[in-house]
């Protein structure tokens, strides 16, 4: 046996509420019912009691003998039949007084009649009701006017309320009709008011709504990842603290659309989209946040989107490392490849004895060395940037590329930050246009570095295909390459550059111009 009572599930709950509130229902319509037949009871016989008064006072029998002594026996003939032609329950005659001269109940004679507020005796007919020591009546009184025109007596008719039961049996038939049907529509209504709930809650009941709403807090609000979710008009039902923390969201957010939040264009259009995206890259402040969203549907129905949010600041700075780790190494390894072919042919012309062609060979090798390094150095002072460009240019000349520094380059010395965001600037465009043109017959690369007062201004052109114009916003987003899979990632590179730029208050945008056109505005101090 159960050890306690089984509870009555959220459905069975409202219906029993609703049988409850259509019972008080019908209890008020009952009630009203009997007060409208106890007005027209009142209202019907009030009438009829006043004209028997009426008819009973201009009767002349009545009006002759009212004044004699013997007036009690000499009226009982007219009052008995009034009583008997209407169906009054008392009639009686008093004097102008109210002391009753004779009744249709002789116990009544000699004591006062129950005028309550009736006009009577100013010479008006009245009908309403009175109480006596015989119970609840409705009257109707009528003066009795002598051929003088003065006041003689009161003719007075009385019928008796009907018991309450007596009224719902004479309005019994049209009150069931009525109760019945709104008992069985408001039963009807109840029942399905209750299937309706149950369907809607999935059968759970409210402990298991409190415990499924707390167990979504708690599970929210220790996720260290933001999470933020809004309906289909952009509105935001939910958002855990790690996203307020991510998009510095103050006060109460939810159910306002996330357009209203203050937020950068770009996030408000990733988390409005309301589509699927992953790993998209923004910053947001100072922090580089990965967004990843997914639509969220019930039944079959759009519901909305939900959106995860990561805090990559240290990954991004690592990824930047990796990529000038990434480029160097590559370098080397072209220097590296390049210095094998040049040792190899030494040592075959040295095998066979040209002594004065190896001696010309290391001449134009150390002259040509000695061009690419002045062309660099006395453009670029800086040290970092300027071995960069040293290295990308053997790195070219592997590949087949003319690598060229314009000659209206112009750089001085920077402070280490900026030299390093440079140097990694400049090393994944450079790299994206060598891979871009290294196809296409006499491939070049033209770098064109300068500067003003303010900012680090970097051109990087190629004489490849270009960019086309639909994708020139796409080639910046993480995870978009036209390049197959390589070690370290895909599609890292300008997604870096734009974040560098962004997070240093510059810009970077893509042009065609006989090729791809790169042209960075770098500030030198830190945004």
């Amino acid at each position: 046996m159960w050890s306690r009572r089984r509870r009555l599930t959220l459905a069975g709950q409202f219906l029993v509420l609703q049988l409850v509130v259509v019972a008080v229902v019908l209890v008020i319509v009952g009630a009203f019912s009997v007060q409208q037949a106890t007005a027209s009871f009142a209202d019907d016989r009030g009438t009829q009691m006043r004209s028997v008064a009426e008819d009973l006072a201009n009767t002349a029998v009545v009006r002759d003998r009212i004044g004699e002594p013997d007036a009690a026996q000499s009226l009982a003939s007219p009052i008995n039949s009034a009583v008997n032609l209407s169906g009054a329950t008392e009639a009686m005659i008093a004097d102008p007084t109210g002391r009753i001269l004779s009744s249709s109940d002789p116990r009544v004679i000699g004591t006062r009649a129950a005028l309550g507020d009736s006009g009577v005796r100013e010479g008006r007919a009245w009908k309403g009701d009175v109480r006596t020591r015989n119970g609840h009546f409705v009257a109707g009184h009528a003066p009795i006017i002598d051929d003088n025109g003065e006041l003689v007596g009161l003719a007075i008719a009385e019928e008796r309320y009907p018991a309450l039961s007596t009224r719902l049996t004479e309005s019994a038939d049209e009150l069931v009709l009525y109760l019945g049907f709104g008992a069985g529509l408001g039963a009807a209504g109840s029942w399905l008011l209750a299937r309706l709930v149950k369907r809607r809650t999935r059968g759970l009941e409210p402990h298991e709504f409190a415990m499924l709403a707390d167990h979504r807090e708690a599970l929210l609000h220790s996720i260290r990842e933001g999470i933020i979710a809004v309906d289909t008009d952009a509105r935001v039902t939910m958002v855990n603290d790690g996203a307020r923390t991510l998009l510095d969201l103050d006060g109460d957010v939810v159910g306002r659309r996330i357009g209203d939040l203050g937020l950068d264009p770009q996030v408000v259009d990733v988390i409005a989209a309301g589509g699927d995206s992953q790993d998209v890259v923004l910053l947001v402040g100072e922090r580089a946040i990965v967004f990843n969203q997914r639509s969220a549907s019930s039944h079959g129905r759009g519901i909305g989107a939900v959106t995860t949010m990561r805090d990559r600041t240290d990954l991004v700075a690592m990824q930047g490392q990796l990529s000038s780790n990434l480029s160097i190494t590559d370098t080397l390894r072209a220097q590296t490849h390049e210095f094998a072919n040049q040792l190899h042919t030494i040592s075959g012309l040295v095998q066979l004895g040209e002594y004065d062609e190896v001696t010309s060979l290391v001449g134009v090798l150390t002259r040509r060395r000695a061009e690419i390094t002045d062309a660099v150095t006395q453009r670029v002072a800086d040290p970092a940037v300027a071995a960069l460009l040293i290295a990308k240019t053997s790195g070219a000349a592997e590949a087949g590329v003319t690598l060229t520094l314009s000659d209206g380059s112009r750089l001085a010395p920077t402070t280490p930050r900026t030299s390093a965001d440079l140097a990694t600037v400049i090393g994944n465009l450079v790299d994206n246009a060598v891979d871009a043109c290294k196809g296409e017959t006499s491939p070049a690369v033209t770098v064109e570095l300068t500067e003003t007062a303010d900012e680090i201004v970097l051109e990087v052109r190629d004489n490849g295909p270009g960019v086309p114009e639909q994708l020139r916003d796409a080639v910046f987003t993480r995870g978009f390459s036209t390049k197959p899979d390589v070690p370290g990632g895909r599609g890292i590179g300008l997604p870096l550059v734009r974040l560098i730029c962004t997070q240093r208050g510059g810009t970077v945008t893509v042009a065609h111009d006989g090729g791809a056109v790169f042209a960075v505005h770098l500030p030198k101090a830190s945004a």
